[in-house]
């Protein structure tokens, strides 16, 4: 077998997930954003032959901004005044355009890494603030946060090559997406992709 540096199965069950289990998430979504769905639409049918990375559908393309916890564990109550101290701190940030050009290759995933980054690091700690409004301390660490939409999760060991073989054939203008709001979201992974119901949009 190679030595060669692969990808690794992006689907194991992390601390907490199971079947049926749903968890609540802020992101940033694009299911209205045309010209990213342009651009995911290359990317997809460029990257079919590779078939250990299971490309993401516009429905489910998104910029994870921060978890916030399991819906069993999370009261309503909190959960409300949470969305209403996100929707004080972000109705002063303006909104902004993001840029997505050529993908990346990490661990688990192919993604792009928008530009500019510091509107979306902003987007972040506001409803990182407003979280620690209602609970001492929100999760995940602040610093090291790196914005991106993966386009693929691989699914199977894949050698790096084989996968930038494929990027390295492909060619699209860059997308545009403009960024007004914020959503909290009811999201699983029960079927080996990310799916979700919006619960508020901020």
């Amino acid at each position: 077998m190679s030595d060669e540096e692969r990808m690794a199965d992006h689907w194991w069950w992390r601390p907490g997930w199971r079947v049926g289990r749903r968890g609540y998430a802020w992101h940033l979504t694009f299911r209205d954003a045309p010209d990213v769905h342009r651009l995911a639409g290359v990317y997809r049918q460029g990257l079919a032959g590779v078939k250990e990375l299971d490309p993401v559908p516009d429905a489910s393309l998104h910029l994870t901004m921060q978890q916030v916890g399991f819906v069993d564990e999370v009261a309503e109550e909190q959960v409300k005044l949470m969305v209403e101290a996100a929707t004080r701190r972000l109705a002063v940030l303006p909104a902004f355009e993001i840029e997505l050009a050529r993908p990346v290759i990490t661990r688990e995933a192919v993604r792009w890494d928008p530009v500019p980054a510091g509107p979306v690091v902003a987007v972040r700690l506001a409803i990182r603030q407003a979280m620690a409004e209602v609970w001492p301390m929100a999760p995940g660490r602040e610093a090291g946060f790196v914005p991106h939409i993966s386009i693929a999760y691989s699914n199977a060991p894949v050698p790096y090559s084989a996968v930038a073989a494929a990027l390295a054939a492909i060619d699209a203008p860059p997308a545009r997406a403009r960024v007004e709001k914020a959503d909290l979201i009811v999201i699983h992974r029960d079927q080996r992709m990310y799916e979700w119901t919006e619960h508020s949009a901020v």
